[in-house]
Formats: C-alpha cells, structure tokens, sequence
C-alpha cells in the first residue's frame, strides 16, 4: 500500500489528501458480529502500535463466546462501543486521529452495508467516514468463497455464501480507499505493507 511523497503531484492510492495524515497516529480497529476468523483477528489486532476497538452491538453479543470479555479487551486498549444511534465515536476520525480502519472480521450484512453505501452501525459508519476523509480501508469480508468452513462456539460449520454474497465482496472491492482480504494470512501481509508504509513496527508481544 504503497504512499507517494505528500509534496509531489503524483497520486495517493490509498491515503488521499483529506485533513493532515501526519497527525494521524493510531489504527481504528473494527470488530462485526462474525465468529469466522475472530481469534485470528483479534491476535492480529493486539499486535499493532497504537490500536483502538470499535464494536458493533453485535460483537458485543459474540466476543464472549469466544472468550473474550469487554473488560479485559478494556485493560489491553482503548474500546468504543456502539451506544448511539449517530455513532458518536466516529467523530475520532475528524480530528486526524487515525491512518488506517480495519473492518475484521466482516461479516455479510457488514460488507453488503459498506458495499452499498449503508451507514447504520459503528462500523459500517467508521469504514464510510473514512472513505470520505480518505484513510485507508482494510476489510477482512468472511464470505469469499463458494464454501466457507468456520469455527462456531462449539463446532465446525461449512457455509455456502450465496451469490448476492459473493458479489458483494466483489462490490466492496471497487470502493474507495479500500482494500479486501480473504484470510488471516492475507491480513497480516497487508498490515505488514501499512506498517512499513508509515515506519512502524509490530508489538513484540501480544500477550
């Protein structure tokens, strides 16, 4: 994800020109109500420099399941919660807090909503506005696949996206400043890229 020299007349691939992008500082991480790849996320999340948690009411709901309690996520960074029916902790993204959004794991309804231009969730909000103020998007979309085998709670399940699915992720690749990935491992390479874009580091622990 590669950023050319703010001076210079080239274009910006992914960052664009909106606000002062050197202020910017953190990652905006968002987290839908989707169990597929949860873990896998979450480890990759906890690594980064400088994170905050953006959790959709339906993550809320699912983060225990799979052991994850919002109060220890509370003692490891800074969580916002989707408590207002305007999405109050968008307004973060204005004041040129934050480089990069990461939307995963996305569920269905997420990346349709995104897709389609829909606003209606903390993060369905924080991926548009960031579009907007064109910061960097990074979308991790479950349903990519003609079967898709995740992990429950409890069991593994085989899914078979619909087609209206997988023509959403493909719809959500054509937006604006973002980026798609398939898998954990597709993830991680892209936040690799946007880290040595902006001279950073991984935390050397996640534990």
């Amino acid at each position: 994800m590669p950023r050319q020299n703010p001076d210079s007349d080239e274009l910006h691939p992914t960052g664009g020109t909106a606000g002062d992008y050197r202020r910017r500082s953190r990652f905006a991480w968002a987290v839908t109500g989707s169990g597929h790849y949860l873990r896998e996320c979450m480890q990759l999340a906890f690594r980064l420099p400088d994170l905050d948690l953006f959790l959709s009411s339906a993550a809320e709901e699912v983060l225990p399941l799979y052991d994850y309690r919002i109060d220890a996520l509370k003692a490891r960074c800074r969580v916002f919660r989707d408590k207002t029916a305007s999405s109050v902790p968008v307004g973060m993204l204005y004041d040129d807090i934050y480089h990069t959004v990461v939307v995963a794991p996305a569920t269905s309804n997420t990346v349709a909503k995104c897709a389609l231009g829909i606003s209606d969730t903390l993060p369905t909000n924080i991926f548009a506005q960031a579009g907007k103020l064109e910061i960097p998007g990074i979308v991790l979309a479950c349903d990519t696949q003609p079967v898709v085998v995740t992990k429950s709670p409890r069991e593994w399940v085989e899914l078979k996206p619909r087609n209206i699915e997988l023509e959403n992720v493909e719809r959500l690749r054509a937006i604006d400043h973002c980026r798609v990935v398939e898998d954990p491992a597709a993830l991680e390479r892209m936040l690799q890229a946007r880290l040595d874009e902006l001279g950073l580091t991984w935390n050397i622990s996640s534990s």
